[in-house]
């Protein structure tokens, strides 16, 4: 497999030890270790990254992820994983992070539903832009809510596809928005991707729920 070089740009360890717990919980033990074989990241097998927030887990660590997923399991295969491996992780951890914390309380779950979206999702991309190197930024317009990954991980390094790959993203956020509207999905679509040459990956959320 083609070696993507290093970014320079980090998440801290928690949130690699978070992505490896949700792939392990989506694809199991062996399916994990066959994964990060293929991507070149044995050294995680058997020894995930340490419980804080330094930041050493490189954006290219997350792109070969990506790329091995599509090779193991083909582009839909690898696809639908990546989907199932972001609702993962935003179920399993994120939404107990720092300014995502209060979206829990009482107070937060009695607002209207477009309030809530309107202070929920800039405070994950919050998260994203303070602790690690992922710039995020949120847009509202009429009948949507513009979420840009500024510096992407998933796509780190890719150039020339003529489709959007970063669906580990596209699940984090259809997940995130049921947690933060109690209980609605929402349609969420990669409209541009750092991999296809547009210059940021920008996905495209309806305000109006799906269920």
């Amino acid at each position: 497999m083609s070696q993507i070089q290093p970014s320079g740009l980090y998440y801290p360890n928690k949130f690699g030890l978070i992505l490896l717990k949700a792939l392990e919980d989506v694809m199991g033990k062996n399916g994990l270790n066959a994964i990060l074989n293929l991507a070149g990241l044995s050294k995680y097998i058997d020894a995930y990254p340490p419980d804080n927030l330094e930041k050493a887990i490189d954006f290219a660590e997350i792109a070969a992820i990506n790329i091995a997923l599509e090779e193991m399991y083909g582009p839909r295969g690898g696809r639908g994983l990546s989907l199932r491996v972001g609702r993962a992780l935003f179920a399993d951890a994120l939404k107990n992070f720092g300014a995502l914390a209060g979206v829990g309380d009482l107070a937060f779950k009695v607002l209207p539903l477009q309030a809530k979206l309107r202070i929920g999702i800039p405070a994950e991309a919050k998260i994203f832009s303070q602790i690690s190197d992922q710039h995020s930024t949120v847009e509202e317009r009429d009948d949507v809510i513009i979420y840009t990954i500024h510096k992407c991980s998933e796509c780190h390094g890719r150039s020339g596809l003529d489709k959007p790959v970063c669906f580990i993203a596209v699940g984090l956020l259809q997940e995130s928005l049921k947690w933060i509207s109690g209980g609605n999905e929402f349609r969420v679509n990669e409209s541009k991707c750092i991999a296809t040459g547009d210059d940021v990956c920008e996905f495209t959320i309806q305000k109006e729920p799906i269920s």
